[in-house]
């Protein structure tokens, strides 16, 4: 049982030195651990053909490889992550490469429609109540398409625009910028946004993915990345053995359409307690087997909800925010963001009805989503960290994956 609600988010801060961080423009964070000098950088990304759009235009899949077996794939059709490969651990001969994120072989898959599988997710991911919002007393009316809410962009979202995308080799290790103009009026959002996604994978084996964002006129932004992880390989079976440990001593409550009450509440004594004291840390299938159905009455069971990062500051700063285990396997996941919270989402609405890489089938739970981000529908609540930005500010937002095998 959840044992208490707090008041809603509340900065530290001074009010006027908390306005000028959080009114949509974070600080320059942290950059991501550089690649050990003595190692190789690594080439420029290589690139082929993906397929083809209904429109006729051409998608690009980008391979990103570091020495040691490191390697992703990331499509410029949703700036979509379509496979990240963990190799075998150093000396076991028997080992074998694995994928750990959901997805498809083809872009005709992600053509045919998905749960965000591996996307860029905006303008404003999460959910926006009834689809409106208001900025300086004008009411912007945006696309609903979850119930009577929006939900990650819209109709046609980042998710399914094709980027442009530029490969570089850094001092990180090799990247790729995807850069995408969203009109003004796009989805019903106002102001004409440059958005730029870079995901950069470093010799150590991270996978750094960097969002920001600039616009000509007063709009929302909050960018995500939408990955589905199962650190036993993709279409190997439900997450529910799967540890947690999430940074947080408190969630959002939602209604029934998914919308945050605008309560904390307290993790402690409740299915939602991912906390990293906790030991044994927490299975995923405590959750899963313990909670209540989501919304709609009789959906599949398992977390779907905000949590409130501990110390997050609008500074800019790199903080853990979640770490994933599977025990059978030993390999891990651990993720460090400048956002104040992280969308924990269990795959609770897989249903057996996607055909994924290697024809696996996707069931409930097949996979966990981490999406660090602003709080969703942070737009009606004046005391949370905004999203609104403004001509002249930069939206940023910085993830850092990190893998142990």
């Amino acid at each position: 049982m959840i044992r208490a609600v707090e008041r809603p988010f509340c900065s530290p801060m001074p009010l006027a030195v908390a306005v000028l961080l959080i009114g949509g423009t974070a600080a320059v964070a942290a950059p991501a651990p550089v690649a050990d000098k003595s190692m190789p950088v690594a080439a420029v990304p290589t690139a082929r053909p993906f397929g083809t759009l209904p429109d006729g235009s051409e998608a690009k899949l980008y391979t990103l490889e570091v020495p040691g077996g490191w390697r992703a794939t990331i499509t410029d059709y949703g700036a979509i992550l379509t496979s990240f490969i963990m190799p075998p651990k150093p000396g076991d001969a028997a080992g074998k490469p694995v994928d750990v994120v959901l997805g498809f072989d083809s872009l005709e898959g992600y053509l045919k429609g998905h749960p965000y599988f591996g996307a860029i997710c905006g303008r404003c991911s999460n959910r926006i109540a009834t689809g409106t919002f208001e900025l300086a007393g004008k009411t912007y009316r945006l696309a609903t398409n979850n119930g009577a809410h929006h939900l990650h962009g819209g109709t046609v979202g980042f998710d399914k625009k094709l980027w442009k995308g530029t490969p570089r080799a850094t001092e990180k290790g090799p990247a790729v910028e995807f850069d995408l103009v969203s009109p003004d009026g796009d989805e019903g959002y106002p102001g004409r946004l440059v958005a730029k996604a870079v995901y950069t994978l470093t010799p150590a084996g991270e996978l750094v993915v960097e969002m920001s964002a600039t616009s000509d006129a007063a709009t929302v932004v909050n960018m995500v990345h939408h990955s589905y992880w199962n650190l036993a390989g993709q279409g190997s079976g439900s997450i529910k053995d799967h540890e947690l440990a999430v940074a947080a001593d408190r969630y959002l409550p939602v209604d029934d359409g998914g919308i945050p009450t605008g309560a904390f509440a307290l993790v402690e004594g409740s299915s939602f307690d991912f906390r990293p004291e906790r030991k044994p840390w927490a299975r995923c299938g405590g959750a899963i087997e313990t909670l209540p159905p989501n919304p709609p009455a009789g959906a599949p069971r398992g977390v779907d909800h905000a949590y409130v990062l501990r110390g997050w500051q609008p500074d800019g700063e790199l903080r853990k925010a979640v770490t994933l285990r599977d025990p059978a396997s030993g390999r891990s996941l651990e993720i460090l963001t400048d956002q104040p919270s992280v969308q924990v989402y269990m795959g609770n609405f897989l249903d057996g009805s996607l055909t994924g890489k290697g024809r696996a089938v996707y069931g409930p739970n097949a996979a966990i989503c981490l999406e660090t981000q602003k709080f969703p529908d942070s737009i009606h609540h004046a005391d949370w960290p905004s999203p609104q930005l403004d001509p002249g500010k930069a939206y940023r937002h910085v993830m850092v994956h990190r893998f142990t095998r």
